[in-house]
């Protein structure tokens, strides 16, 4: 019997799931079809590259779901948050990455283990036996989509993702804009100073808003039906939805203060947020966009400071594809018709740089159990990671099944014993019990 351990992706899903098999002494073979076979959306042929936000979210483990999912990684030994944190960028609260060094410390790392191997070509089939972990992510092949429509008898569900676009720091106007970060959080100066701030006024919003609404934007093939997830909408849809809604999301005033001019409080402001170590890229937040080329570029220079943007990269849309799993998973995350194939990642319907490398995490230790003869259940629901595959393997309704973040929302609530608690004093106790619950978890595992 063959004991290696195939992952189909090496994404944040696949990458983390070969490292923790390797780790628990599988040998392992990640197929990669990158960068034979490209994507619109990759760049390079590395292992975990990051293709849309540079940020992996809140850092903050005590109040945070996202910050929780950082610290039960980190807890695990994941290889996808070391990295992380070793080519951490200033950015507030928020665990923003150097996305090119970061997606270079993680090829090494596993190119050099021992048990690891990587291949590089594409796989266009369900394999009919041995032991398989499919983590191809939002971007998965045509032909590997069709085998896993072909499989499941039923259509792989899908949404259109987008892409921020990246400005070069040295072209925005410093006369304009300003450095600091919402509400000035960040312990050390680089930290508080890791965004960029551009003002509007009431008349250059209302003119901005104009413009986004009358831009060309990327037209949908025949048959194909955009449905967009909540978390990552581009800015047109939201403009769509209200001329105020940008003003009351990626676009809000609150917590900032024009260095320029400190006693005009701004109608709306765009930030920037550093995209690189050296400071020299920096993308614009929340400003996912499905606007043709040309128009990107006319109307992102309206905004204040930006007149003269350089573009490193603009933005773009995409199709997101994703499996119904709580129909086709069971809670081990196989595949129910072919057990021998796990699902990981974004093609699971969990949404997220974290989560994607977090269910990777759990396939890659569950594929690795199996191997070696034992059985590992899922944390509980209690964690960050058992609310999260709880929601995807049975927890969600089936019918309404969309992409989803790791929020309090997903967890049991918590009994107030007595009385309300406010909402840091609940979210507190939310991740206290869930270290709790995990830190048991890995302990049965030793």
């Amino acid at each position: 019997m063959d004991d290696t351990l195939h992952i189909v992706g090496g994404g944040m899903a696949g990458s983390e799931a070969a490292w923790q098999a390797a780790c628990a002494g599988i040998r392992v073979v990640i197929h990669e079809m990158r960068p034979k076979v490209g994507t619109f959306a990759h760049r390079t042929g590395h292992l975990a590259e990051m293709v849309c936000s540079n940020s992996f979210r809140s850092d903050d483990d005590e109040r945070n779901a996202v910050g929780l999912l950082h610290w039960e990684m980190r807890a695990a030994g994941g290889l996808i948050m070391d990295m992380a944190d070793r080519h951490r960028l200033p950015a507030g609260g928020a665990l923003a990455v150097d996305r090119d060094p970061f997606a270079e410390s993680v090829t090494e790392r596993l190119r050099s283990h021992p048990l690891v191997d990587v291949s590089e070509e594409e796989i266009t089939a369900l394999p009919a036996s041995g032991n398989w972990i499919i983590a191809t992510g939002p971007l998965t092949s045509s032909a590997l989509a069709e085998a896993i429509r072909a499989e499941t008898g039923a259509d792989a569900l899908a949404f259109f993702d987008a892409i921020a676009p990246i400005v070069h720091a040295e072209s925005v106007d410093m006369d304009t804009a300003w450095m600091q970060s919402r509400y000035d959080k960040g312990e050390t100066e680089a930290e508080r100073t890791a965004y960029l701030n551009c003002p509007m006024d009431r008349e250059r919003y209302e003119a901005f808003i104009d413009a986004i609404l009358a831009a060309d934007k990327t037209e949908f093939h025949e048959g194909e039906t955009a449905g967009y997830f909540d978390g990552c909408l581009p800015i047109e849809v939201m403009a769509e939805r209200g001329r105020e809604t940008l003003r009351f999301g990626p676009m809000k005033p609150v917590g900032l203060t024009n260095a320029h001019r400190p006693d005009v409080k701004p109608y709306a402001v765009v930030q920037l947020r550093r995209d690189n170590a050296l400071g020299t890229l920096y993308n614009i937040v929340g400003f996912q966009t499905k606007m043709k080329y040309g128009a990107q570029t006319d109307v992102f220079r309206m905004i204040p400071g930006l007149e003269n943007a350089r573009f490193a990269r603009l933005g773009g849309i995409h199709r997101n594809t994703f499996i119904n799993s709580p129909t086709l998973l069971d809670d081990r995350m196989r595949l129910k018709s072919k057990p021998h194939i796990r699902f990981a990642g974004q093609i699971t319907g969990v949404e997220g740089y974290v989560e994607s490398a977090a269910m990777g995490l759990l396939a890659g230790r569950m594929a690795a159990a199996d191997i070696l003869g034992r059985d590992l259940p899922p944390p509980g629901p209690d964690t960050a990671m058992g609310a999260l595959v709880t929601h995807i393997t049975g927890g969600a309704e089936a019918k309404t099944f969309q992409p989803m973040n790791v929020n309090f929302g997903l967890f049991p609530p918590i009994d107030a014993k007595g009385g309300r608690r406010g909402r840091k004093d609940r979210y507190k106790a939310y991740t206290d019990r869930a270290k709790a619950a995990f830190q048991e978890w890995l302990a049965g595992q030793s």
